[in-house]
Parts: structure tokens; sequence; C-alpha cells
């Protein structure tokens, strides 16, 4: 008996963090909240996209504005910069736990997360693991954020691990609504990002 009482507890607490996903989240804004979570549900299935556009960073060791080529396939990332960024060309590919940097003229790195390797080589402390789920318009699910609603039920803003994400615009691609300007402001780094070309797919595990 108190076995299946135990078993029962627990498969209420685990359906209580599956619906509650929103629970971390501080809402606020001009948005409804069912249909954020209609928007967030949706937007969560997309584990392949691939992005095509300019981004400009303004750091204290580097600033310029270069192009960007971002593809996702589930875990797999590819990131590349290129253009006048201060150190030339980079590319960031990974897997968890395993993140590859590429700079040109310079060589290749190694390291288990892309933020040691930002911050190692280019001396940038950017939340890669984040922007995952920040360039689809949502908040990284593992830590506490405060969201703002805009009147379509979509992030207006985020607060999240000592960054604040503003999202400028949206555009519609394949019945998704993604953004197209990001403006991301943290300790010391700025970074825009305008979207050219946004390829969203629902690969499936």
């Amino acid at each position: 008996m108190f076995l299946r009482h135990v078993v029962t507890f627990t498969l209420i607490a685990l359906l209580a963090g599956c619906a509650g996903f929103g629970s971390r989240e501080a809402l606020q804004g001009q948005g409804n909240p069912q249909q954020w979570s209609a928007h967030k549900a949706q937007l969560t299935q997309l584990d392949g996209w691939q992005i095509d556009g300019k981004v400009g960073i303004r750091a204290p060791k580097d600033s310029g504005s270069g192009t960007l080529f971002w593809l996702q396939r589930q875990d797999y990332y590819d990131i590349r910069l290129s253009g006048p960024l201060g150190r030339g060309a980079a590319r960031l590919t990974g897997r968890p736990g395993q993140v590859v940097l590429e700079v040109a003229n310079q060589g290749r790195y190694e390291a288990p997360s892309p933020e040691q390797l930002l911050g190692e080589q280019l001396g940038w402390d950017l939340p890669v693991s984040h922007l995952v789920w920040w360039v689809r318009g949502l908040p990284a699910p593992d830590t506490r954020s405060k969201l703002t609603l805009d009147g379509d039920s979509r992030l207006a803003s985020l607060e999240q691990d000592g960054w604040s994400v503003e999202y400028l615009s949206y555009t519609e691609q394949n019945g998704y609504a993604l953004p197209e300007r990001i403006k991301l402001h943290g300790h010391d780094l700025d970074v825009t990002l305008v979207v050219k070309s946004w390829q969203p797919r629902q690969l499936g595990h």
C-alpha cells in the first residue's frame, strides 16, 4: 500500500512537472498566458533549423559585424561567423560534452562547453547553450526567467542569468512565428542578431 502511494505521488509530481513547464517563468506584459503556452509548446518541438543572417558584437576585446550561418540538428550545431569581427572567421561546432572552435589563422580549440571555449579564446562571456532557446524566442528551461509578452503573446523581452534579450521583430516561416531581430545585452557584451533567412525543421527523435 505504501509503495503504491509512493508510485502515485511520483507520477503526480512528474505530470505536474511536465504540465507546469512555465513554473520557472515570471510572466508580464499584454499577452495571453494560454496563447504563450501554446506558442512555446510549438516552438519547443523545433529541433532543427538553418539560419542565415548578420550579427553585430560589441565587446572589450572585439567589436564589429559580420555574417552568421547556424545549422542546428537536434543536439548538434554548426555556427559560423565571418566578416570583420576583429579576429576573422570563426566556426563553432559541437554536441553535448564536445565542442570545437576553429578561428581563421589561429587554430583549432576544444573544450567540454561552448561557453568555456569562447571565454578562453575570444574573451566573450556568451551563453551559447541558452542561445539555442533564445534564438527561437524561448527562455532556456533550466534556470529562472522574467518574461514580457507582446500583444501577440510572443516574447517582447526576457531576463535570464544576468542577460536581457529584446525581440524587436518576428517573421512567419512554415507556420512558425520566429524572431527576426534580437538584441542581447550582458556583462561587457552586446550582440545584435538580424535573421535574413529562417528554415525551421522538426526532425523528431
